[in-house]
């Protein structure tokens, strides 16, 4: 393994550390970064220039910020308190002001006597700290500061020629700190291996690595910045691409059975009694999965879809196609209650051929058999033992399939539903139980832009299903100011008994359970001071319940429905809501996929702004599912103004889920979106913008592509080898093994 020394130096060491051993803690801790090179790639999130000063009147609430800005006021207070009960004690008010906006700072007790020294009028300073209201005026209170006067050995000229980066801080590291921890190790730049092919390199006109982290870390110039970005950018695309290319092309040598289906077999006599015809979508989606399956090594391809377009129609018939070619297909859900749901909707959509060697069964059937954890020993058996002869050629189930007991006859084909909730080690795990891998189709109704499915799901081929069944219903839907108009409320309770009056079912979503075990204070514990709403805890499945049953929907017959409940009273909760008997089921998130109820129609969010957008997406699909248009109603009790109520109004204005993940991704930081759950790698974008990078994304696939094909060892590139160890530490290399 090509290692550089330089760069691989840990930051802090038993004898000799690169930077104080306090600092080198707290960068390991808070930031993740342990080496040279983690601090050299912690770049800047933005620069200041110093004849310009930071927009104070846009500051976020309740975050860590740093500013540049001059001091236009400082007086000292004294007051009497317990702890100074003569008037002894004393408090500094500081000014501070950057001609958009003005920000108060305030120092306490034996904190004042430094900065009263300091921040004089005229001064001009960076200043970090957390921003908080204090008599409706925003303040940061004893922020840590940096003077700006160029004197003596703290001179920020020492770093930074006319720009000073700022770089992504913690409270117990400021910007300037790490400022300076990166000016001690920037000499090593210039020992870091590039990882770009030269070809690629100067075919685009790129500037080589070390230069670039000079240019990033100490630019003179905006086109420094500019050269830097274009050049990292790159850097992350194609190194994360070439690790993503490597993983297909090793797939593509793995063996498979190919499964081709029987003419005139179980697909065929399947299709011959569907009610209604394939979309467009579905029959080229199901085009391109049944040419995968008819190859000698896995199919691996991602099928997105919007809310409601009809994926598992097309799963189950990739499943049907494997069973017609001798093989079983298995169907991983995330939950019971979805595994349940699939289990129902699969045995009535193939009737008699769900009921393969019963009685009454039709001859080219097979069994479709559930196994969830819950399931009573006996049934439990049944399943197993119809596993391992091959008579269940069809199985649906959760986590419970991974199990050591089961066992399958011939395995052909894994389908995983919503792939985002399921460890890599259970898909593995679940894969490593046929005799050569099966092939794999992965399932997500969260629809996800081009370049994050190019980025995320880069090992797998894509298929899209974004054409609605007909006979689908439009779903409108609107906010509800529960704070500022409570009447609309009111109304809202109003619109769910007219629904119920015209025979139809109404879901009621909350974020939270409420029973002994939700700890109200831990709920209460992310307090933002946007607003008295976020104070309170979320809203409460039972508490809503209860409160609705005794007032706005009385009468009606109300059930509620969460993760915590046992599995056979879940499923008969869901029973007895699909067959019209209860009216509003009141419902934590356990209802966001593969719930398919089509006589709901009406879905009223409490809370809505403590859901993401995609969530809210997801939820809304659950109605207008039948023939009656939908109606979702999203209630919060945010101010209008708040970044909240525009992620909402967001939701309200468009049915089209793309559209929606873009907003999402565009309002989350991308590590967030990128680094979930499945791959570390994920979160390593610093400077590629997954939306904005578009074209370097897609122009980085392509030359992965012929690089990996070429030479797929990456013999002669021990520059590009050494950027992929730092990439896919152990723990991410077995992420892309397994898949």
């Amino acid at each position: 393994m090509d290692l550089v020394p330089a760069l691989q130096e840990p930051l802090k060491q038993p004898l000799k550390s690169v930077l104080g051993p306090a600092t080198a803690k707290v960068m390991a801790e808070h930031l993740g970064l342990h080496t040279v090179g983690d601090l050299l790639h912690h770049y800047p999130r933005r620069y200041e220039e110093r004849g310009q000063l930071t927009h104070l009147a846009d500051l976020p609430m309740d975050e860590h910020v740093t500013v540049v800005a001059q001091v236009a006021d400082a007086r000292l207070h004294t007051f009497a308190s317990a702890r100074a009960p003569r008037g002894k004690g004393q408090r500094l008010e500081v000014t501070i002001t950057d001609g958009s906006g003005r920000l108060q700072l305030v120092f306490f007790g034996h904190g004042v006597h430094k900065p009263h020294k300091e921040l004089l009028p005229g001064t001009r300073a960076m200043f970090a700290g957390k921003v908080s209201v204090f008599n409706r005026r925003l303040q940061l209170a004893h922020p840590a500061y940096e003077l700006l006067k160029g004197e003596g050995g703290e001179a920020v000229e020492s770093w930074a020629g006319a720009l000073i980066p700022m770089y992504p801080a913690t409270a117990k590291l400021e910007s300037w700190k790490i400022g300076k921890a990166v000016q001690t190790v920037l000499p090593s730049a210039q020992e870091a291996l590039d990882p770009l092919p030269e070809s690629l390199r100067a075919g685009r006109g790129l500037v080589a690595l070390p230069e670039a982290l000079l240019k990033i870390h100490r630019p003179h110039s905006k086109a420094d910045i500019a050269d830097a970005h274009a050049r990292l950018k790159w850097d992350e695309a194609f190194v994360l691409q070439v690790a993503l290319a490597r993983r297909r092309h090793a797939d593509t040598q793995l063996p498979a059975v190919a499964r081709v289906p029987v003419p005139d077999g179980l697909l065929a006599a399947f299709d011959d009694r569907l009610p209604f015809t394939l979309t467009e979508g579905q029959r080229k989606v199901s085009r391109e999965i049944f040419a995968d399956l008819a190859t000698e090594h896995p199919m691996h391809r991602l099928l997105q879809g919007e809310v409601g377009s009809g994926k598992t129609l097309v799963a189950l018939r990739a499943m049907l196609a494997v069973v017609d070619a001798g093989g079983q297909a298995a169907m991983l859900a995330p939950t019971e209650v979805l595994a349940q749901q699939h289990h129902r909707s699969v045995t009535e959509m193939m009737g008699e051929f769900a009921e393969g060697g019963m009685l009454g069964g039709a001859e080219h059937g097979t069994k479709v058999v559930l196994l969830t954890g819950s399931m009573g020993a006996a049934a439990r058996r049944k399943a197993l033992l119809d596993l391992a002869t091959g008579e269940a050629g069809v199985v649906i189930g959760t986590h419970a399939l991974i199990e050591d007991k089961v066992q399958f006859h011939d395995l052909g084909l894994v389908v995983v539903d919503e792939q985002h909730r399921f460890g890599v080690e259970q898909r593995d795990a679940l894969r490593g139980k046929g005799r050569q891998p099966p092939h794999l189709l992965v399932m997500t109704a969260t629809p996800i832009p081009r370049t994050v499915a190019m980025t995320v799901f880069g090992d797998l081929e894509t298929s899209v299903l974004d054409q609605l069944p007909a006979g689908r219903s439009p779903i409108a839907s609107h906010v509800v100011p529960a704070a500022d108009k409570p009447h609309f409320l009111a109304r809202a309770w109003e619109r769910v008994r007219e629904e119920v009056a015209k025979g139809h079912q109404a879901y009621v979503v909350c974020p939270r359970i409420g029973d002994e075990e939700d700890d109200p204070k831990k709920a209460a514990a992310k307090k933002s001071a946007e607003d008295e709403a976020e104070k309170r805890p979320p809203l409460a499945v039972l508490d809503v319940a209860d409160r609705l049953g005794k007032g706005p929907l009385h009468g009606l017959k109300v059930e509620v429905l969460h993760g915590r409940m046992q599995p056979d009273d879940k499923d008969a909760v869901m029973r007895r809501f699909a067959a019209g008997e209860t009216d509003v089921l009141v419902a934590t998130t356990v209802i966001e996929v593969g719930v398919n109820v089509p006589n709901a129609t009406v879905m009223v969010i409490m809370d809505a702004d403590r859901f993401g957008v995609s969530q809210l997406h997801q939820l809304r699909g659950r109605v207008g599912r039948g023939a009656a248009p939908g109606l979702c109603l999203l209630v919060s009790e945010m101010p209008e103004a708040s970044a909240a109520r525009q992620r909402l109004n967001a939701v309200a204005s468009t049915l089209d889920g793309f559209e929606l993940s873009r907003i999402d991704l565009e309002q989350r930081r991308e590590g967030d979106v990128l680094g979930q759950a499945q791959s570390g790698a994920r979160s390593s974008l610093r400077v590629l913008a997954v939306i904005d990078d578009e074209e370097i994304i897609a122009e980085a696939r392509e030359e992965a592509a012929a690089l990996v094909a070429a030479d797929p060892d990456l013999e002669h590139l021990p520059g590009l080898r050494t950027a992929l160890d730092a990439l896919l530490d152990e723990e991410r290399e077995q992420y892309l093994e397994k898949g």
